[in-house]
């Protein structure tokens, strides 16, 4: 895991962009972990879909981390990068940013190691980048 205190965000662009809407608040007012956690998880399989040549299955979630709340309206980005690879499975390392949309300065609020597989026509695990 980086440094969260690091106020950079990863080079590249975000493999997801999106606001967060009142609906997706909890009961104080902030964005609910769960739906931060779906955001990663659609990157992430966007991100490991790409490098595994087809379709793929989140299998596990590890190292999950919130630093900060995230707050309606914010613009939440997440960007993706390799952890580990195997020879069926990719271990992605998400980091998500979030920014008001009035400022230009983003904040990291959480990160995690995701567990990719990449799947066959049946479903079954397969090598990565076969396709």
């Amino acid at each position: 895991m980086s440094d969260e205190n690091d106020p950079t965000e990863p080079e590249g662009g975000p493999h997801l962009r999106v606001v967060a809407m009142p609906r997706d608040t909890n009961p104080s007012g902030h964005i609910f972990g769960g739906w931060t956690l779906s955001q990663m998880d659609l990157a992430g399989g966007i991100f490991a879909a790409a490098r595994a040549k087809g379709p793929v299955a989140t299998v596990a979630i590890d190292a999950m981390k919130f630093l900060r709340p995230v707050d309606v309206g914010d613009e939440v980005s997440c960007w993706c990068s390799v952890a580990e690879e195997g020879d069926t499975s990719l271990k992605v390392k998400i980091e998500t940013w979030a920014r008001d949309r009035t400022s230009d300065k983003a904040q990291k609020v959480t990160e995690g190691i995701f567990t990719f597989v990449a799947l066959d026509e049946q479903g079954r695990p397969r090598k990565v980048g076969d396709a």
